[in-house]
């Protein structure tokens, strides 16, 4: 699958629309009349719908736009998503509202009978592009409410004259393709083709949907069927990141990158300064007091054993698999220390006050960049991004049960593989035994387990907590100095570090369409209420 992308110089579908919303592709750019008679002439041109049908950088940034973290330049994007004060005219809130992923797909399958290959392919291969269109829908439908629902190359007057389709629509419209297509894809292929899209893909992401929208039942008969696919969690949580290990048995869906020709370049955005980094993704205090302690308490709770001068220390193992704090082992070896102004007598290129790329919450992303020697360049690495894995699939068929009230053996089946994988005890039937405790005790295991993964936002969407989690003043580390030979905290204030307040209203449970579609559509009825 990676090497497909050496091919995309020979695809015709990069144009843009500059009029409205649509990008549309050059349509004399290659001759339909030739690209249509191969086998891999197909191939090629669908490799071309793979391409930019999502990107590293949502996934790892999205978790800013939610009470996870903390994006703390304003140019990236995130910090008004996450903040409250996103409008319409916000770059990153237009960002995502991108036809050109199904423009190229509805190029793809308005031509793809032109081949003369077996049924089988052909469905094989329109499935492939009916997913990678589906998933556009998707994102958009969950980012911004009611889209147009594109399903054919209209002209530029055309598309500025479409009105946007109530997501109900979309959502059946997307139900209906991911079922249908899922009996056209196989369970796996071979390494050569590693990346494409599969039957578990399809049905991952129908029980996502399902799940998103409360039709519990279905859910949960969609992810029985991901569930009998052979699927399984990879023993090592921090190693499941790593590149060498891509590909997996947990990997269900992800974003294929190969080095110097089409690079995940975004890792770099994580570590701090003195690795090199930018500190843009910086994990905020709320998140890291979510995990539990190693023996399964609430670091609130009696008996748990928390001590708030290291409080590090015996927790969750995926606290630190997941962010990097003071104290901890850094990511090429020594200790990491974000508190002292200077270490010795120099200056500590890590000091979360320095504002010189380092994380004003003292915390940044050790999750996908536990061992940087992994990437002679952090800026050009071939590593893939995981969009989705089996561990959401198992945590997402607990909470459908949960929710249906079907509390048995499965569910805690479920939620007792992925805390064990983790190095956690299994849950504690006498604690979690009603479906409100259930119900508190899943969500928090979805913010842990797939903390950096890009869902904590739109976990908020649906349970619609916003106004709970998210319109709050939010807070870093507590200020103190590190023993750089022990690894050791003093802290020197009780009081944590304010990062920045925060608003929500119910309107931040959308994003705001570009001001530019708005204003090509000549309807300000055509933007989400509030904006």
């Amino acid at each position: 699958m990676k090497k497909f992308f050496i091919y995309l110089s020979l695809l015709l579908l990069l144009g843009a629309c500059k009029k409205g919303f649509l990008d549309r592709q050059p349509l004399d750019a290659y001759s339909n009349t030739s690209l249509w008679t191969s086998e891999k002439d197909i191939v090629t041109a669908l490799n071309g719908c793979y391409k930019d049908w999502e990107d590293s950088y949502n996934i790892y940034y999205m978790d800013c736009a939610s009470d996870n973290a903390y994006n703390q330049y304003p140019w990236e994007g995130y910090t008004e998503l996450g903040n409250g004060t996103a409008s319409p005219s916000s770059s990153n809130a237009a960002n995502r509202w991108s036809f050109t992923v199904i423009q190229k797909c509805n190029w793809f399958l308005e031509n793809i009978d032109k081949f003369t290959g077996t049924l089988e392919q052909r469905d094989r291969y329109k499935a492939e592009a009916r997913f990678l269109r589906t998933y556009q829908f998707f994102i958009m439908s969950q980012l911004y409410g009611d889209v147009p629902l594109v399903l054919k190359n209209i002209s530029t007057e055309e598309a500025n004259k479409m009105n946007r389709n109530k997501k109900e629509e979309v959502t059946a419209f997307m139900l209906k393709e991911l079922g249908e297509m899922a009996e056209k894809l196989p369970n796996s292929y071979g390494s050569a083709d590693a990346g494409r899209i599969t039957k578990g893909a399809a049905l991952a992401l129908k029980g996502r949907i399902e799940l998103y929208k409360g039709d519990y039942q279905n859910a949960i008969a969609d992810y029985q069927k991901v569930m009998a696919l052979g699927y399984t969690l990879y023993p090592d949580y921090t190693d499941l990141f790593r590149i060498g290990n891509e590909g997996n048995s947990e990997v269900i869906l992800d974003i294929q990158y190969i080095e110097n020709k089409y690079s995940n370049g975004n890792l770099g955005v994580m570590p701090s300064n003195g690795a090199g980094g930018w500190s843009s993704i910086n994990p905020l205090q709320e998140l890291v007091d979510a995990y539990e302690m190693q023996n399964g308490k609430l670091i609130s709770e009696a008996g748990s054993g928390y001590n708030a001068d290291a409080p590090y220390s015996n927790r969750d193992p995926r606290l630190t698999a997941t962010i990097q704090c003071s104290g901890q082992p850094s990511y090429g070896g020594g200790i990491f220390n974000s508190l002292d102004a200077k270490i010795g007598t120099n200056a500590n290129a890590d000091y979360f006050m320095a504002n010189n790329n380092t994380s004003p919450t003292g915390y940044v992303v050790k999750k996908y960049i536990s061992h940087l020697e992994d990437f002679p360049d952090m800026w050009n690495t071939g590593l893939n991004t995981i969009v989705i894995r089996y561990a959401e699939v198992l945590l997402s068929y607990a909470e459908a049960k949960i929710e249906l009230n079907q509390i048995d053996n499965s569910v805690y089946d479920a939620i007792d593989l992925v805390r064990q994988r983790a190095g956690m005890p299994k849950v504690n039937r006498l604690v979690y035994s009603s479906q409100a405790s259930m119900r508190t005790l899943v969500r928090r295991e979805r913010r842990v387990e797939l903390a950096m993964e890009g869902l904590r936002f739109f976990d908020i969407q649906r349970w619609k907590i916003g106004a709970e989690v998210m319109n709050r003043d939010v807070f870093g580390t507590r200020p103190g100095s590190v023993n750089m030979t022990t690894g050791a905290i003093t802290f020197s204030s009780p009081n944590q570090t304010k990062i920045e307040s925060r608003i929500f209203a119910d309107k931040n449970y959308l994003w705001p369409i570009p001001q530019k579609d708005v204003d090509v559509h000549h309807d300000p009825g055509y933007q989400n209420p509030g904006y």
